[in-house]
C-alpha cells in the first residue's frame, strides 16, 4: 500500500466544471466522485439527516462509514431541506451556478421539487441534467423504484446464474449500482463535450435496467442476435457450472488458454496429447461448445502439483495464469503496492484510512483526489455565502431547520 498524507488540489480535465449532486446510495455518488477525481467541482446536497450510506456499514464516527470516505470525496456538502419553500430557493440558485446537476429520484419526485428540465433550463439555459433511475422516464414504469438486486434481476443478470448451474443468484457486489455509474460519466461527459461544441446543454438519461441489459447482451445476446436466430442467449464458453478456478495440491489457480497456439501448449505440458487432434478441440468455437468438458478434465489433474508449480509451468509456455488472491491479499500484492493502487489517507476528522486509486491515467491532466470527503453539512455556510447569504440568513436557515451548518 501507498501512502498519501494529504488532499491533493490540481487542475484535471474537468476543472471549471461545476456540478450539483442530488444523488443518493451508490451510482450517483460513484459517478459523481469520479468527475471530482477529474477536477470537477461537485457540491453534494444531503438532507437534513444525510446520504443513507452514512449510516450503513463500518465507522469511527457517526456518519463517516467506509462507504461515505469513498463514495463522497471531491465534494462539498450542503444540509438542506428540499420539501422548503426557502430550500427549493436554494436550490434554484445553486442551479444558477452550475453546468451539471445529476439526480437520482424518481420522475414524479423530480417533478414535486421544481427538478424537470424546462425547470432548470429556465434558470440556467445550458444547463446539463442527468438523470438516473430505474426505468426510462417515458416508460409506463417511470416510477417505480429499483435498487441493486431488483435491477439484476429485471436485466436477466440473475438469470445468467441459473442458466450455470440451477439456481439464480445475485452478483457478490452492487454491480447495476456502479454499472449504472460507469454509464452516467459517459453521457455527462459527451454531453459536456457536445456543449463546448454547440453551447447547449441538454437532459441526459441513463435507465439503470436499460444500462444492464446492454451490459449483459454484449456477448449473451449470442445466437438470439440473427432473426431468425441461430442459437439460443448465451455465451457458451462462460455458461458453464465447471466452470472455476481449480484446486491444486495446497489451494486454488486459474488457468486460461485463450488461443489455439495456448490450448497446443497447454495440452502439451499437461499430457493431454489426445486432445490436440480431437475435432471438439481444434478451434476456438468447439472448444467454447465443450468448455464443461475441458474444465472437468483439466480440474483432475490439477490437484497433482501446487499453484506456484502450476502457474511456472504455464508462464514458461506462455500460458495465461494467475494465482486467486483474497481481498486481504490483493491489497498487500507487489503490483498493487508497486502501483500505489490502494493509497493510505490522512483524514482531518477520520485518521487514516484507505482508498483505491482511480484506475484512468491521463498523461496531461492529473486524475485523483482533490478532497476527503465532508462531514455532513460541513460546507454549507460556505456554499450559501458564496450564492449571497448574508450570516444572519444563514443562521435564521438553520434555526428554521432550512438547513444545517457545522
Amino acid at each position: 500500500m501507498s501512502s498519501a498524507t494529504r488532499e491533493t488540489p490540481h487542475d484535471g480535465a474537468l476543472t471549471g466544471v461545476t456540478v450539483l449532486d442530488l444523488t443518493t446510495v451508490v451510482m450517483g455518488p460513484f459517478a459523481t466522485s469520479m468527475l471530482g477525481d477529474f477536477g470537477a467541482e461537485v457540491i453534494k446536497v444531503e438532507a437534513l439527516d444525510g446520504d443513507i450510506t452514512r449510516r450503513m456499514g463500518p465507522q469511527r464516527n457517526s456518519g463517516m462509514t467506509a462507504l461515505t470516505l469513498g463514495l463522497q470525496r471531491n465534494k462539498r456538502s450542503i444540509a438542506m431541506d428540499l420539501k422548503t419553500t426557502e430550500g427549493r430557493d436554494i436550490l434554484a440558485r445553486l442551479v444558477r451556478d452550475v453546468d451539471i446537476v445529476v439526480c437520482n429520484l424518481r420522475p414524479q419526485s423530480r417533478e414535486r421539487l421544481g427538478l424537470t428540465y424546462s425547470e432548470l433550463t429556465a434558470i440556467r439555459p445550458d444547463v446539463i441534467l442527468c438523470t438516473a433511475q430505474a426505468y426510462a422516464q417515458d416508460s409506463t414504469r417511470r416510477n417505480e423504484p429499483a435498487y441493486d438486486d431488483m435491477v439484476q434481476a429485471a436485466s436477466g443478470l440473475t438469470g445468467l446464474a441459473e442458466a450455470v448451474d440451477g439456481t439464480p443468484r445475485y452478483a457478490p457486489y452492487v454491480i447495476a449500482d456502479k454499472v449504472s455509474g460507469l454509464y452516467i460519466v459517459i453521457a455527462i461527459l459527451t454531453a459536456l463535450y457536445h456543449r463546448a461544441a454547440t453551447g447547449a446543454g441538454q437532459h441526459v438519461e441513463v435507465p439503470m435496467v436499460d444500462a444492464m441489459i446492454h451490459f449483459n447482451l454484449v456477448e449473451h445476446l449470442s445466437g438470439q442476435t440473427f432473426s431468425p436466430p441461430v442459437g439460443d442467449f448465451g455465451w457458451s464458453r462462460v455458461l458453464v457450472a465447471e466452470r472455476a478456478p481449480y484446486r491444486t495440491a495446497d489451494g486454488y489457480v486459474c488457468i486460461l488458454p485463450y488461443t489455439d497456439a495456448n490450448w497446443r501448449d497447454f495440452f502439451a505440458l499437461t499430457g493431454l496429447t489426445d486432445l490436440l487432434t480431437d475435432p471438439k478441440f481444434t478451434d476456438v468455437d468447439n472448444r467454447h461448445q465443450n468448455m464443461g468438458y475441458l474444465h472437468a478434465v483439466i480440474g483432475e489433474i490439477t490437484p497433482h502439483k501446487s499453484t506456484q508449480q502450476w502457474l511456472d509451468l504455464c508462464r514458461d509456455r506462455n500460458v495465461p495464469a494467475s494465482g486467486l488472491l483474497d481481498l486481504a491479499q490483493v491489497t498487500d500484492d507487489p503490483y498493487v503496492t508497486e502501483q500505489g493502487v490502494l493509497q493510505r489517507r490522512t483524514h482531518p476528522t477520520e485518521g487514516d484510512y484507505f482508498s483505491a486509486l482511480t484506475p484512468i491515467r491521463l498523461s496531461e491532466s492529473p486524475v485523483g483526489l482533490q478532497r476527503h470527503a465532508p462531514v455532513l453539512g460541513a460546507h454549507t455556510a460556505e456554499v450559501l455565502t458564496e450564492l449571497g447569504y448574508t450570516e444572519e440568513d444563514i443562521s435564521r436557515l438553520s434555526d428554521t431547520a432550512v438547513v444545517m451548518t457545522k
